[in-house]
């Protein structure tokens, strides 16, 4: 009997197409022997669809057109089952799914926030929970983490769009006497690059900052590395076993690696569409020393299980070469197109990338269940709260 996996992709999100562009990918790489596989395309405005055309990315070159031929889904748990529903009161459909794999990037999915819907219904899901999600997600909250585990990453300065938007020049001020120039400036829980901006002069940091306070409340501004080389590492594990994939250099077309480097590269795939962060142009293996490869793999493994990661996540690793000193940048908790392309390079095919991923989820699933998160009780026998006057009226 197929174990059915609903493939989640889309919402809300800044990084809405490259999920989708990701989720086509992983759908169209599973073992179809071993598995059913559902696609859920969850709109922008939070909707969620089903259909076999899904499955095709160039359909998504018309949204509008390909929902019409798409049906409206629901998820709802019942006996101790998770079931899509579609259909209205008297028509309704219930397709029973064993597992959850979300493709998502970004903010209002990759945080923590699907994940937390998937514990809410009880389905296993692939991938990390909903604290090393969130973790993840916010740059300053994952800096906090490493340094207390005492790993490198770089100090930084951080202050809401709402300060800067109600005293700009204070804000800038401070900037530079913090961090000094040139600097980064990020919002603090994006991916893909979105609103990154390298600064050279105090008259860029001001457009630097609008365009960061456009996409996030919060914002962080860190030293910029004059002599950086970039190598991104993938770890495959939980927290009783991780590997790290082969180190991979990405090269840019500017100072710092911008989002039409990572996915408008011009590559494609068998279906017509980009190959996400898989035409990214790169060294794959990086050229490093054995020692610097060891070293950087160690320190991936490292800070996957500091969070308490789980799944297949990517971690990004900036090399100060003046200084010679290696820094954690950021942790990709649902990598571009599941970073399928540094497993591949290490040996492990996407499909066997996939059913591993799978695997990991039932291992954590059963291992919950193990755990007790509700008790019995006979306290509500004795409560009474006073009739209409409330917890006012009631006496000890």
């Amino acid at each position: 009997m197929k174990t059915t996996v609903a493939f989640f992709f889309g919402c809300r999100s800044v990084e809405h197409e490259v999920s989708i562009i990701s989720a086509v990918q992983a759908m169209n790489s599973v073992n179809r022997e071993k598995y059913d596989i559902i696609p859920v395309y969850v709109a922008k405005n939070g909707e969620m669809y089903s259909g076999e055309k899904l499955f095709d990315i160039a359909n998504y070159k018309d949204i509008p057109a390909l929902l019409k031929t798409a049906k409206k889904v629901n998820f709802e748990s019942e006996n101790g089952a998770v079931y899509m529903t579609s259909g209205g009161a008297f028509s309704k459909k219930k397709i029973p799914v064993d597992v959850a794999f979300p493709v998502v990037h970004g903010t209002n999915c990759e945080d923590g926030s699907i994940q937390g819907y998937f514990e809410f219904l009880g389905l296993p899901y692939v991938g990390c929970d909903v604290l090393s999600s969130a973790v993840g997600m916010d740059k300053v909250v994952f800096k906090d983490v490493l340094k207390r585990q005492g790993l490198a990453v770089l100090d930084c300065y951080t202050f809401y769009a709402r300060e800067f938007a109600l005293n700009q020049d204070e804000v800038c001020k401070k900037c530079i006497e913090k961090v000094g120039l040139p600097l980064i400036v990020k919002p603090v829980n994006l991916g893909s690059s979105v609103g990154i901006s390298k600064v050279n002069t105090e008259d860029e940091l001001y457009e630097a900052l609008n365009l960061a306070s456009s996409f996030a409340d919060k914002i962080l501004v860190e030293k910029a590395i004059t002599s950086l080389r970039e190598i991104n590492c993938s770890v495959l594990g939980d927290s009783e076993e991780c590997f790290a994939s082969v180190c991979e250099e990405p090269f840019m077309n500017d100072e710092i690696l911008s989002y039409e480097d990572k996915y408008l590269g011009g590559g494609k795939n068998k279906t017509g569409g980009s190959k996400g962060m898989a035409s990214l142009s790169r060294k794959v293996p990086a050229d490093l020393s054995e020692e610097e490869s060891n070293y950087i793999r160690n320190f991936a493994c490292d800070i996957f299980k500091a969070l308490g990661c789980s799944g297949v996540v990517r971690i990004d690793f900036m090399i100060d070469k003046a200084e010679n000193k290696i820094y954690a940048n950021e942790i990709n908790t649902i990598p571009g197109s599941l970073a399928f392309y540094l497993w591949e390079a290490t040996g492990t095919p996407y499909t066997e990338l996939l059913d591993k991923m799978i695997s990991l989820a039932f291992k954590r699933d059963r291992a919950r269940k193990d755990l007790t998160f509700t008790i019995d009780t006979n306290i509500l026998s004795s409560v009474s709260l006073g009739g209409a006057k409330g917890s006012k009226g009631s006496k000890a």
